[in-house]
C-alpha cells in the first residue's frame, strides 16, 4: 500500500512540476513576447525621431542656403549699382570736361583778334575799381591790350561791382565768384576789398583762359566763364 501509494505521489508530484514548467514557460515566453514588442516600438520611436530631427536638419539648412543666396545677390545688386553709378558720374565729367575743352578751343581758334577797340594808353583812362583792376592786371603780368576785354567782362558779371550778389547761385563781387568764398585764399576782406577780389579774378583767368580776351571769347560763345 505504501509502495503504490508512493509511486501515485511522484507521478502526481512530476505532473505537477511539469504543468508548472509549462505555465512558466508560457509566461516566459509570453514576457519576452512582450519585451521584443516594446524595443520594436522603441526603435521605430527612434527611428521616427531620428527621420524628423534629420527632416528639420534638411530644413533649416535649405533655409540658410536661401539666405545667403539673397544675401549675395543683394550685394551683386549693390555693388552693381554703384559700379553703374560710378561710371555714369565718370562719364558726366568726361563729357562735361570735353565740351568745356571744345568751347575753349573755339573759342580761342575764334580769338583772331584780341580786341577790335581802342587801345587805352594807360590805366589812367578808367576810374574806381576798373583802374584798380587795370592797375593789378599790368603787376600780373598782361598788357594794358588785354584791359579792354576784361572791363567788358566784369562789366555783362557784376557790373565791376565788388558788393554783387546773385541770389540764385551765390556768385558774389567783380568776379562773380561761385561761392564767393574762393577769393578767401587771397585774404580775408573778400566780400569787402576790390583789390582781393580782383586778384582772384585775374588768376582765375589766367589759369584757365590764359588772358582776359580769352576768357570774353568764351563768355561770348557760353554766356559765362
Amino acid at each position: 500500500m505504501s509502495r503504490l501509494w508512493s509511486r501515485f505521489g511522484v507521478r502526481t508530484l512530476s505532473v505537477a512540476l511539469l504543468s508548472v514548467g509549462v505555465v512558466g514557460g508560457y509566461y516566459l515566453a509570453d514576457n519576452q513576447e512582450t519585451r521584443q514588442q516594446a524595443l520594436k516600438a522603441d526603435v521605430a520611436v527612434a527611428n521616427e525621431q531620428a527621420e524628423l530631427a534629420f527632416m528639420h536638419q534638411r530644413h533649416a539648412a535649405h533655409e540658410l542656403a536661401v539666405a545667403q543666396k539673397r544675401v549675395a545677390e543683394q550685394e551683386a545688386a549693390k555693388q552693381a549699382a554703384e559700379a553703374a553709378k560710378a561710371e555714369a558720374e565718370r562719364a558726366r565729367k568726361a563729357a562735361a570736361a570735353a565740351a568745356d575743352r571744345k568751347a575753349r578751343e573755339k573759342a580761342k581758334s575764334a580769338e583772331t583778334k584780341p580786341y577790335d577797340g581802342p587801345i587805352p594808353a594807360s590805366c589812367n583812362e578808367y576810374s574806381g575799381n576798373r583802374k584798380t583792376g587795370c592797375a593789378i592786371l599790368l603787376q600780373k603780368g598782361f598788357g594794358i591790350d588785354q584791359m579792354p576785354c576784361l572791363e567788358k567782362l566784369w562789366t555783362k558779371e557784376s557790373g565791376w561791382n565788388h558788393k554783387a550778389e546773385n541770389s540764385g547761385s551765390g556768385a558774389y563781387g567783380i568776379p562773380q565768384a561761385l561761392p564767393g568764398s574762393k577769393m578767401g585764399t587771397v585774404a580775408d576782406d573778400w566780400k569787402t576789398n576790390p583789390a582781393t577780389q580782383i586778384t582772384w579774378g585775374i588768376g582765375y583767368i589766367k589759369g584757365r583762359y590764359d588772358t582776359p580776351c580769352g576768357a570774353w571769347s568764351y563768355f561770348q560763345a557760353n554766356g559765362h566763364y
